[in-house]
């Protein structure tokens, strides 16, 4: 096998990079910076779509099928996400050739390796805040090369190569795929159990950020959220700087008090050398006001002035499928949601009910992986109790294999919905959920789909 680049520099920009899986949107978002860079760039999926429209726009030589005719004989490298395995047809073609394949997060580290890095980690919220923060640092003038896990339409999308120092990007612990970034500067958000699949239990999951963290640099920073629990031990056997953000009074960019209304979210926040200042946010919801500190934190470490900062923050407007409005008409309201964690789901969940308080909450969830559905089961029962009725298809079937597809069906998560107190049904077809939606409207009412899947095509 060849070797695989030890940085971009070792590619040849008349040679094809391969993207299996080009139309996720971290794929698609590499794929992009790479043509930016000079670079051939093939690709393929299984479905056709706006992203992959706008490669091929690019210029990029798209394949809707995996196939081992699309590895050409210069193909160079090839680079798949995290969900195509060793029998993808491209990656067998490209290994029979001795083609180096690389995963997604490998190909990310080649980018980050280049500029200065921040790398956003966490359970929960990570794209939110790599949005927020590739947002101010681009409005301040600092043109930051980035990958945001979703799309970011005053961004014009969730990638851009940038010249300016820093290189921003989603630090994804599944796989342990972030041992692979190289970050100057990195963010906690929170540490929980997910990704059951492949970590054992909390610990390992634990140990995991532990080491990302170790690759921070002395000379770098990290950002700890003040709510991921025993820090002292986390933060021990690091050797750069560590600064935290919350609401605890060890925090060093402190939020004081917070309120929401109408959409509106504000807060204000107590900076490190004793100043504060008013945030104000176009987005529902306190976690969404505590993302913004840590986009105020990294912003302020990176040079950019608060006053200017809190100024580009009140012009955000939010990422595609993060508790996005679709439809608000004669007290009818549909929105979307990308969350299929417990947590997710219940903050949003209580986030909206503060908002529409009026209105009849009616949730249509798809589960997003028999496995985080099996693992989570309980805790996923208990996150619906702000939802008046959840609607749950069919589970979304990715990376599983068909032997963990028959030990958990949508029937479980309902039943254990209704033993908690909650009122649930379960609808296999997106079909049939659009027309028991139709024959079930009220006058005012709230209908929001989640999951990580297609769910959004029924909103």
């Amino acid at each position: 096998m060849k070797q695989v680049p030890a940085s971009l520099t070792d590619l040849d920009r008349n040679r094809f990079v391969h993207f299996i899986g080009i139309g996720g949107t971290g794929m698609s978002g590499l794929a992009s910076s790479l043509v930016a860079l000079g670079y051939r760039i093939a690709g393929s999926d299984n479905s056709p779509g706006d992203i992959v429209d706008t490669l091929r726009n690019e210029g990029v030589k798209i394949f809707l099928a995996h196939n081992s005719a699309n590895i050409f004989s210069d193909t160079q490298l090839v680079v798949r996400s995290a969900a195509v395995k060793d029998d993808n047809p491209e990656v067998f073609a490209a290994r029979l050739r001795n083609i180096p394949v690389i995963k997604y997060a490998e190909m990310l580290g080649l980018l980050m390796k280049q500029k200065s890095g921040i790398a956003i980690s966490g359970t929960h919220g990570k794209t939110t805040i790599t949005a927020l923060v590739s947002f101010v640092l681009t409005q301040a003038g600092l043109d930051p090369g980035f990958v945001v896990g979703g799309d970011v339409p005053q961004l014009g999308g969730g990638s851009r190569v940038g010249r300016g120092e820093y290189f921003i990007a989603e630090a994804c612990e599944y796989e342990r795929s972030f041992l692979s970034l190289y970050p100057k500067l990195a963010v906690v958000n929170n540490i929980e159990e997910d990704h059951l699949d492949c970590y054992r239990d909390i610990e390992e999951i634990r140990n995991a950020f532990s080491k990302f963290i170790q690759r921070i640099p002395p000379d770098g920073l990290l950002l700890l959220s003040d709510t991921v629990q025993d820090k002292e031990n986390l933060v021990s056997k690091v050797d750069c700087t560590v600064k935290y953000y919350g609401q605890s009074e060890e925090a060093h960019y402190r939020l004081l008090n917070s309120s929401s209304q109408a959409g509106i979210t504000t807060g204000t926040v107590s900076l490190p050398q004793g100043d504060t200042v008013s945030l104000v946010l176009k987005l529902m919801g306190e976690h969404n006001i505590l993302n913004a500190v840590a986009a105020l934190a990294i912003s302020c470490e990176a040079g950019i002035k608060p006053v200017e900062t809190i100024e580009i923050l009140k012009k955000f407007t939010g990422v595609t499928r993060r508790m996005e409005t679709l439809f608000d008409r004669d007290g009818q309201i549909v929105m979307d949601d990308y969350a299929h964690h417990p947590t997710e789901v219940r903050t949003v969940l209580a986030s909206l009910r503060q908002h529409f308080q009026e209105h009849r909450c009616v949730v249509i969830f798809q589960p997003h992986q028999h496995s985080r559905t099996r693992f989570l089961l309980r805790d996923f029962a208990r996150s619906f109790s702000d939802a008046d009725l959840v609607i749950v298809p069919d589970i979304y079937f990715v990376r599983d294999s068909e032997t963990e597809k028959k030990n958990i069906h949508s029937r479980d998560l309902v039943n254990e919905i209704v033993k908690n107190g909650g009122n649930a049904v379960y609808i296999p077809s997106f079909g049939e959920i659009e027309q028991f939606l139709v024959n079930n409207l009220l006058p005012r009412q709230l209908t929001i789909t989640m999951g990580a899947g297609d769910v959004w095509i029924v909103g």
